[in-house]
C-alpha cells in the first residue's frame, strides 16, 4: 500500500457567519437538571441506526462500542466500575432518535454514544440537553450541530469526527493539489443536510470550474439520465458527497457509461458495501475521506486485529469512531459523580490518543484531528494520504 503525507493550510471548520456567531457564544444550560448519577457501573447508552436506510453505519458502530467496553472492563473498568452498555435502535429515523435519547436518559445512562448520522444527532440534542446527559456522535458531521438557533454552543453535544464544512474544504484542496482537477462535476445528495453541507463547503472553497452541478436523493437507484447528461462534458474529476447506498451504484453506472475520471467522495463512502455496490472493477481511481486507516498507528493496528478476532470481519471508519467514542467517554468518566461531570470532562479533553488519531475538543465541541484520504483500486484500498493541518 502506498502511503504519503499531504499537508494543507489550516482552514475554517465553519462558514464566516458561523464563526461570527460562535465567537461570542455562551453555553446553553440543561434546564436546571442535575443529570444522572454514576452508580455501581458507568452506564453508556447507544442510540444507533441498527435498522433502516443506513443500518450499515449503526451496526458497525455498535460493534466498535461494545468491543471498547469489553476491553475497558477487562482492564478494571473506570475507577473500578464496569461500563454497562444499553443499546437501542433508532431505526435510521430522526424522530425515533430523539425518542431513544429521552428513553436512554430516563433509564439513567451517564453518557450516550450516537446517533451515527447528522440528522438523527441534531434531533437528539434537545433531549440530552434537557436531561443533562452528554452525547458523543461518532460520525455526525453536519457543521452547525454544535450551535443552537441563537448561536450558542450545544453544551451536551460532542463528536468524534470532523465536520461537513471541513470535509468540503479538504476535498477542494485534494481535488486541486492531488488530482490536478481544474474542472469538476459536483454530484451530491440533495436530500440530506450532510450531502448539501459538504457540497456547499466545496463550492465555496474550490477555485476551479464546476462545469455541472447534479443532485440525487436517498433511495434513488437509476442514475443513467444524469450521468448521460455529463458524459460529453469536459471535466477532470467527479466530486461526490453522499452515502454509500447511492454513491456505490452511481460509481458502477458511471464506469459502465465510460466515465472514467477520478471520483472523490466524502466519508459517507466508508463502508464495505460501497465497493460491493460499485463492484471491484468499477471501484478504481476512487478516493474518499476517512477518519481511520489501519496503517496509521500501532493502536489502530491493534484495534483492527481485536475487532477482526471478535467479529470475523474488518472494521470500518464507523466502528473505529464508535470505539474511540466509548474510550473518550470512559476517560471523561474518571472521577465523575454525575453525567454533568462527564460533560465537563469531555469539554476539557486534550490530546487523547485514539485509533482514529490524536484528538482534542475545541471550545465549540468540535474535534481537532487529521483526515485520511483513501484511494481504491479494483475495490481495494491502495493508497492513503494523511491530510494534516499547520
Amino acid at each position: 500500500m502506498k502511503k504519503s503525507k499531504f499537508t494543507i493550510a489550516l482552514v475554517s471548520l465553519a462558514s464566516a457567519a458561523m464563526l461570527a456567531a460562535c465567537s461570542s457564544v455562551s453555553s446553553t444550560g440543561g434546564s436546571g437538571s442535575a443529570g444522572t448519577k454514576v452508580g455501581d457501573t458507568v452506564k453508556v447508552g447507544l442510540n444507533l441506526e441498527l435498522s433502516g436506510a443506513v443500518s450499515s453505519y449503526g451496526q458497525t458502530e455498535e460493534k466498535g462500542a461494545k468491543l471498547a467496553a469489553k476491553e475497558i472492563n477487562a482492564k478494571g473498568g473506570v475507577d473500578g466500575k464496569d461500563i454497562e452498555i444499553i443499546s437501542k435502535d433508532n431505526k435510521s429515523e430522526t424522530a425515533e432518535a430523539a425518542t431513544v435519547a429521552t428513553s436512554l436518559a430516563s433509564e439513567g445512562v451517564n453518557v450516550i454514544v450516537g446517533p451515527a448520522t447528522s440528522g438523527a444527532s441534531g434531533a437528539s440534542t434537545s433531549s440530552v440537553t434537557k436531561a443533562a446527559v452528554p452525547m458523543i456522535s461518532p460520525s455526525g458531521t453536519q457543521t452547525d450541530l454544535v450551535v443552537d438557533s441563537k448561536g450558542n454552543t450545544q453544551e451536551y453535544f460532542f463528536r468524534t469526527t470532523f465536520t461537513d464544512g471541513y470535509q468540503g474544504q479538504i476535498m477542494s484542496k485534494y481535488a486541486t493539489e492531488k488530482l490536478s482537477a481544474k474542472k469538476v462535476v459536483l454530484y451530491y445528495d440533495n436530500s440530506s443536510d450532510y450531502g448539501k453541507g459538504v457540497a456547499k463547503a466545496f463550492k465555496k472553497a474550490f477555485k476551479g470550474e464546476i462545469v455541472s452541478e447534479v443532485t440525487f436523493a436517498s433511495g434513488d437507484k437509476d442514475f443513467q439520465a444524469a450521468l448521460t447528461k455529463i458524459k460529453d462534458k469536459d471535466f477532470d474529476a467527479i466530486i461526490m458527497p453522499g452515502y454509500y447506498n447511492e454513491t456505490g451504484t452511481i460509481t458502477k453506472q458511471a464506469r459502465e457509461l465510460g466515465l472514467n475520471q477520478p471520483i472523490l467522495g466524502s466519508d459517507g463512502f466508508d463502508s464495505p458495501q460501497y465497493a460491493e455496490l460499485a463492484t471491484a472493477a468499477a471501484a478504481k481511481d476512487v478516493y474518499y475521506l476517512s477518519a481511520f486507516v489501519t496503517s496509521a498507528s500501532e493502536k489502530a493496528k491493534a484495534f483492527y486485529d481485536a475487532y477482526k478476532a471478535e467479529y470475523g470481519e474488518e472494521p470500518s471508519m464507523f466502528s473505529a469512531l464508535a470505539y474511540d467514542s466509548v474510550y473518550m467517554a470512559a476517560e471523561a468518566a474518571k472521577g465523575a459523580k454525575t453525567s454533568v461531570d462527564i460533560k465537563d470532562n469531555l469539554a476539557k479533553l486534550s490530546k487523547f490518543e485514539g485509533v482514529t488519531g490524536t484528538m482534542s475538543i475545541d471550545k465549540e465541541h468540535n474535534v481537532v484531528k487529521s483526515v485520511y484520504v483513501v484511494g481504491l483500486k479494483d475495490g481495494k484500498q491502495s493508497t492513503v494520504d494523511t491530510v494534516s493541518v499547520d
